[in-house]
């Protein structure tokens, strides 16, 4: 069977019953994550439907400034969620800047990459290609970004008192914090590392999933799968190590001292 087959409203509330079955299994174990478990499908539902709405809109208005704006409200929010993803990050606008700079520079590089390079497309800001492709690299980066940060941050406190020792006895910052850094590099990298290592064997990836769905030739959903963990492999490691060297420019001065005080308080 070939093309695209739509799914009724009622496939749809037919799967969301597999919500309410955890949530069944979350009461039967005391869990306590019926509550939550609600309002995250709720929210799911409202924000995909939502982005559904805006994005028609959007194809049938093609725009740079309206494709700019929505790109950026994406970056803000992931931007967001990077810090709350943190235990201990940095004080001030510097727990959301440094983020934000070193995720959107990454991902809009590597996104502007594929669009001129590989995919093509006519216009190159065109939000059918554009947004779905800053969307996967962008989430990927700020969950790599977030691991790397949270890592660096929560390790300095720990690590405090190796650190100064070093420092004391005439090593730079960046050789004082190296072991700190290569742990939080690690730690932002190795769930790509995995991904790729798992993916074709133990799962097939959502948007090659999608495209055999709608139809696509199975090779042709394979290369662009290929190409999307390329990109999402070139943001990940872009970001994240930016965002890792510039936690440790923050956390230390240009007189290679560290300096705690920098981070939020618990």
């Amino acid at each position: 069977m070939n093309g695209y087959i739509r799914l009724e409203t009622l496939d749809l509330v037919l799967a969301a019953l597999l919500l309410f079955l955890n949530g069944g299994l979350s009461l039967a174990f005391s869990l306590g994550l019926e509550k939550r478990l609600l309002i995250a499908g709720a929210r799911m539902v409202v924000q995909l439907a939502a982005v559904g709405l805006v994005l028609k809109a959007l194809f049938a208005t093609v725009s740079p400034w309206l494709t700019g704006g929505v790109a950026l409200l994406m970056i803000l929010f992931a931007g967001r969620e990077i810090v709350a993803r943190q235990e201990r990050p940095f004080a001030g606008w510097w727990a959301y800047g440094l983020g934000v700079g070193c995720m959107a520079t990454a991902a809009v590089a590597v996104t502007l990459f594929a669009l001129t390079a590989q995919v093509q497309a006519d216009p190159w800001y065109h939000p059918r290609f554009a947004l779905p492709l800053l969307g996967m690299v962008l989430g990927n980066t700020m969950t790599g970004i977030a691991l790397g940060m949270d890592t660096l941050t929560t390790a300095i406190p720990r690590e405090r008192a190796a650190v100064e020792a070093q420092l004391a006895l005439g090593a730079t910052r960046f050789e004082a914090m190296r072991p700190l850094a290569r742990s939080a590099m690690r730690s932002a990298l190795m769930p790509m590392i995995n991904a790729m290592a798992a993916t074709g064997l133990v799962a097939l990836p959502g948007m090659m999933t999608g495209q055999i769905l709608s139809g696509v030739d199975p090779i042709e959903a394979t290369k662009y799968q290929l190409l999307i963990m390329f990109l999402i492999v070139g943001g990940t490691g872009l970001g994240s190590v930016s965002a890792v060297l510039g936690g440790v420019l923050r956390a230390t001065d240009e007189r290679h001292r560290l300096r705690p005080e920098r981070l939020r308080k618990v």
